[in-house]
């Protein structure tokens, strides 16, 4: 690929601001892909996603200490700025706000974006504070870089559905755009967090790509309760030695509330640590609205 000019990067928020102002009195749209950097074909997908609906491509990258918990893995995070600005260079990003956590959190910050329904259950109950962090952090980034459009990719699919609450219930002049999942050729869905397994670990992580498939499959053959679609995909990911499962959910597709039975659109969700790396994998399901219910 034909590596573009260098992005214009910027670290703080008010020059930030400014810059995007200007864009917007040329009259140009503003499209922004937050991410938390080590980019990887996922992320690019993301930005060309935005490069063909605006006309100015920014792209954070900002590993966000907000949304982690005391014993997750912020100091651990892959962190590679000179391989992510080549990667935003290639897919024509035109700005970089890199921000260091000081210049967005002051040390007495106080104030902050609490989604409290579609951030309950799944990771929310899991992992809490952590969507606390993400709205925070997101409601930054819009009110800093002014996008007309942001990006996220489906992977994240609960992450998505809280980004759109919060965009919603607090009237955010933002259109808020899911990109379809990139995964590896074996079905693994691309994840920073991938360069944590190893070899072993790595084909282990296939687990989540079949269990998926399995209830995918057991839908298209008649199957509506959604125990036994639990049931189906917690047998596939114990048949690996090193796969802790943490859920495996059929839930509601917009509300993210559970279900007993599959009428419309569900979302079949799973949060699997394989090798003590922390894995999150989703599909939607929908039956086949001709076949008569069982």
């Amino acid at each position: 690929m034909t590596v573009r000019s260098e992005p214009e990067v910027i670290d703080e928020p008010a020059p930030m601001q400014r810059r995007v102002a200007e864009e917007r009195r040329a009259g140009r749209t503003v499209g922004l892909v937050p991410t938390m950097g080590a980019l990887h074909e996922g992320h690019r997908s993301l930005i060309r996603l935005a490069r063909q609906r605006a006309d100015t491509v920014v792209v954070s990258i900002f590993v966000n200490p907000t949304q982690f918990g005391p014993d997750e893995d912020y100091e651990h995070y892959p962190r590679d700025f000179e391989r992510d600005m080549a990667a935003c260079a290639e897919e024509g990003t035109d700005l970089v706000f890199h921000p260091d956590p000081g210049t967005l959190y002051a040390p007495d910050h106080s104030t902050w974006v609490d989604e409290t329904s579609v951030s309950a259950p799944l990771c929310g109950s899991g992992r809490p504070g952590h969507f606390r962090g993400v709205c925070t952090v997101v409601a930054k980034l819009f009110h800093i870089c002014a996008p007309d459009l942001a990006v996220f990719g489906r992977k994240d699919a609960q992450q998505l559905r809280v980004i759109r609450r919060m965009v919603r219930d607090l009237n955010m002049p933002v259109e808020v755009i899911g990109a379809p999942i990139v995964r590896e050729q074996d079905g693994l869905a691309m994840s920073s967090r991938n360069r944590y397994l190893d070899p072993s670990a790595r084909r282990q992580a296939r687990c989540l790509r079949r269990a998926l498939d399995r209830a995918a499959e057991a839908v298209r053959q008649g199957q509506r309760d959604a125990e036994a679609l639990k049931i189906l995909m917690t047998g596939v990911i114990g048949e690996e030695p090193d796969a802790a499962l943490e859920y495996a959910e059929i839930v509601d597709g917009e509300t993210l509330e559970s279900v007993d039975r599959i009428e419309g659109t569900v979302l079949a969700a799973l949060a699997v640590r394989i090798a003590g790396t922390r894995l999150i994998d989703s599909e939607e399901l929908t039956p086949d609205e001709e076949e008569s219910p069982d």
